[in-house]
């Protein structure tokens, strides 16, 4: 047995070293003073960022591209409570993480000490968990069980809370304990199945329907089931629809894709309208998915499969509730329904050739938009030339709000997977940068694009440093539309023109800000130009590279395809 006596912050550093973390974000101070000096002991990957909501709004990123468990910390106080927003971000969305926080002095606390505030209260709603270190020895047996709840059940952020005289002080420590459980390196660590008596109901209902259809949500990616489940409805003849977080749940392209479902969408509303049977896979059912719950029809069964079992009945009662992985509730469904998978397919024929002439006229519906020449550059255009640009492999992160809305509309993924990355666990806008940051970490090589309003770029653009720091040839596109464009869309659509109300931004040349930050800068004015700054962009390079592109100030014109019933 070796014993070292080792401070309680190199014990944490050793910790995260066992589980393999990947890049971590943050920003230090005195409390964790001895995690960070271990961390450039040990060798560990951190990285300043210029605000905490960076940090883990990158770490959120890293985690929803690669699976595995993100890593941020903050020092105790405005450091602590920074994190908020991203910690709902990912609680939300399902995404791993866990951060870090420093604390006070336990012998001091509540005497007033600099930055005290009730952190641990504030933070406990935002996460799965908050795990207070309060005996510097269980170190280890902590760090496991937070990254055992992040990756477990539906995965999210937990919270550890290390007081400064916890990571100041120190005690001796075997080195067998500084091990982790492989299981809990990423999401998901553990499988679970429905009983067979709720798979055979489903069955029955499934095999049953002539009209039915998939409603797939983020569970679909944080299960990894995306290949699995477009096995599965090729197999059976059954349509998929996808809420902005699903989009990838099969190929945008597969003759099957029904595409964006709900407060946006091509031609999945009416088919959900006319389904006789729902199978909903990973999908919470929200407002946007539902147009303010009004979309599901009465009487139509519903087949919901989701690994929280508090999201049954939430929204819609479930006919068949599923409890169970997306990925080995789908194998289970194809399993059962193998024996009439032939025939089924054949009766279906005629639906699926319905849905692929529907979305084939959908589209030379918008053809005019998605080739429009007019100045300023028309959103569909944009999209239009992402859909051209962006190779199979690529990942497009996108910003919450205006460019998220676009984006899940019209951008098409071409194979199955998460090559989409949207904030909709919380839906903040400012996440578009540095999820970049986040994402490219987990890249392995494929191309990382971003799309964020100039609203959003305001709110983290000081992250260009950072990105420019770590050398990041990444692509973000400002959609500048000089305001706060959902909400000005949103004005004019409630009130008319005369209606506007702090929407309206300075008119920003962002391209002339990148290259002021030692940034790669371009600005786009014509539709023209667009195809060349992203072929520029793509081909990468050792910093950053942000295309300004200048759309459409029309308020009525920048939301796609909404109308006052579903926001009122």
């Amino acid at each position: 047995m070796s014993v070292n006596e080792l401070s309680g912050g190199e014990a944490l550093a050793r910790m995260l070293a066992a589980h393999e973390v990947g890049p971590m974000f943050g920003m230090g101070g005195f409390q964790l003073l001895p995690f960070y000096d271990a961390v450039r002991r040990l060798e560990l990957t951190h990285h300043l960022v210029n605000d905490e909501r960076s940090g883990v709004f990158a770490a959120d990123a890293y985690a929803k591209v690669s699976g595995r468990v993100g890593v941020c910390d903050a020092t105790l106080g405005p450091g602590a409570t920074n994190l908020v927003t991203g910690l709902v971000e990912a609680l939300n969305a399902g995404s791993p993480l866990v951060a870090i926080t420093g604390d006070s002095n336990r012998a001091h606390s509540w005497k007033n000490m600099t930055q005290e505030s009730r952190q641990v209260e504030i933070l406990r709603p935002a996460v799965k968990e908050v795990i207070r270190v309060e005996v510097i020895e269980r170190i280890p047996e902590l760090v496991r069980r937070a990254f055992a709840l992040a990756t477990s059940g539906r995965p999210g952020p937990v919270v550890l809370d290390v007081p400064e005289d916890i990571a100041h002080g120190s005690s001796p420590f075997d080195e067998a304990e500084f091990h982790a459980h492989a299981r809990s390196l990423s999401a998901p660590s553990m499988r679970t199945r429905a009983d067979t008596g709720s798979v055979d109901a489903a069955v029955r209902l499934l095999r049953g329907a002539q009209r039915p259809v998939l409603l797939a949500g983020g569970g679909v990616h944080l299960s990894g089931a995306a290949d699995e489940l477009q096995r599965f409805v090729e197999g059976q003849g059954i349509p998929v629809a996808h809420t902005i977080s699903g989009k990838g749940a099969i190929a945008c392209t597969h003759r099957l894709s029904a595409g964006l479902f709900g407060r946006y969408e091509r031609i999945a509303n009416a088919l959900v309208e006319s389904a006789d049977c729902l199978l909903v896979v990973g999908c919470k059912l929200g407002e946007i998915a539902t147009r303010r719950y009004a979309l599901l029809p009465r009487g139509v069964p519903i087949v919901h499969l989701d690994i929280a079992a508090d999201e049954f009945g939430r929204v819609a009662d479930p006919t068949v509730a599923l409890w169970c992985d997306a990925r080995e509730g789908i194998r289970d469904l194809a399993t059962a329904l193998a024996p009439d998978a032939e025939r089924l397919r054949r009766e279906r024929e005629s639906y699926g050739e319905e849905v692929a002439g529907r979305m084939a006229a959908w589209r030379e519906s918008v053809g005019p938009r998605l080739a429009s020449d007019e100045v300023p550059i028309n959103m569909a255009r944009l999209m239009s030339e992402f859909n051209r640009a962006l190779a199979d492999d690529a990942l497009l992160v996108a910003d919450g709000g205006f460019a998220a809305h676009w984006a899940g509309l019209l951008y098409d993924t071409r194979r199955p997977g998460r090559g989409f990355i949207p904030d909709r666990g919380f839906a903040s806008i400012g996440y578009g940068l540095p999820a970049c940051i986040g994402a490219m970490f987990a890249a392995g090589g494929r191309p990382v694009v971003g799309l964020t309003g100039d609203a959003g770029f305001n709110m983290s653009l000081g992250e260009l440093e950072t990105a420019r720091r770590l050398g990041l040839g990444f692509t973000i596109v400002i959609v500048n539309n000089a305001a706060s464009g959902y909400v000005k869309a949103l004005q004019h659509l409630v009130y008319g023109e005369d209606g506007y109300q702090s929407s309206d931004l300075a008119e920003t040349d962002y391209a002339r800000v990148a290259d002021a930050m030692g940034c790669r800068g371009i600005r786009v004015a014509d539709p023209e130009e667009i195809a060349p700054a992203l072929a520029a962009g793509i081909a990468g390079g050792e910093v950053p590279t942000v295309i300004d592109v200048l759309v459409t100030r029309e308020p009525a014109r920048m939301l796609p395809g909404v109308d006052s019933r579903a926001v009122s």
